[in-house]
């Protein structure tokens, strides 16, 4: 398992919200750029992008910021999501150098083309499943739908997704520790590589991720790294020592 730091956009800034509510930030930096180098600098072999403002506009509002950090941390992987609902913006992001984007409004609203993407571009295609109470969440998590997280992963099981990035919303930004439980029955249900997002908060949420049985694939980290609470490269070095055992 490898840990994952977020860095979430809005206003060009990087921030991090409670349960997504857009009027509920907190600004950790005005340099996007300059955090990335930082978490590369820690030891993050991956980083997880979110275009906050993105997401709620249904387009791509930080394509400069994420081209800059693409730019300028060569080495490593890159995952984007927020405002991705054409194939155009996919191989747009593609083009600038981001290793895999994230689909989740479009994966709940048209699945079809998420398989299309998938076909087309293999490998390179992860699909969101941001839950509010085991219900997928979309339009920046504006919106409950009547879907299941469990029962669009099972549509999804043979399309060639990368990877479920699995999101507890009412634990993101809360620093209440992660939906472990939730995370493992998802990956319990399919063969998708499955990594965990929202309330990773401390060394025990790590090593809980990582000795799972089921096999999490990552652990994104953000508001805990931030704050101060969880130290990065012990995470990471926590992680790879579990891994191993």
């Amino acid at each position: 398992m490898i840990v994952i730091p977020a860095i979430d956009l809005k206003g060009g800034r990087c921030v991090r919200l409670r349960q997504g509510r857009m009027d509920d930030e907190t600004v950790f930096a005005d340099d996007p750029v300059a955090v990335a180098a930082r978490w590369a600098a820690a030891g993050a072999e991956r980083l997880h992008l979110v275009d906050l403002d993105g997401a709620v506009q249904g387009r791509p509002a930080h394509e400069e910021t994420v081209q800059a950090i693409a730019k300028a941390q060569p080495r490593l992987t890159l995952q984007l999501g927020g405002g991705i609902r054409s194939r155009e913006t996919v191989a747009r992001y593609l083009d600038a150098g981001v290793n895999a984007v994230i689909i989740g409004t479009l994966a709940t609203r048209d699945p079809e083309f998420v398989e299309s993407l998938c076909r087309e571009f293999p490998g390179r295609i992860c699909v969101g499943l941001d839950a509010r109470d085991g219900y997928l969440a979309t339009d920046g998590w504006a919106q409950t739908s009547t879907l299941r997280a469990s029962d669009l992963a099972l549509r999804f099981a043979d399309a060639g997704v990368a990877a479920l990035i699995f999101t507890d919303i009412g634990r993101d930004g809360m620093m209440q520790g992660c939906n472990i439980a939730a995370t493992c029955e998802l990956a319990r249900t399919v063969d998708t590589p499955v990594i965990a997002s929202g309330g990773v908060s401390s060394e025990e949420d790590i090593r809980a991720l990582a000795r799972a049985e089921e096999g999490i694939a990552g652990a994104i980290v953000g508001r805990a790294i931030y704050d101060g609470g969880l130290d990065l490269a012990r995470a990471i070095a926590i992680a790879r020592e579990e891994t191993a055992l």
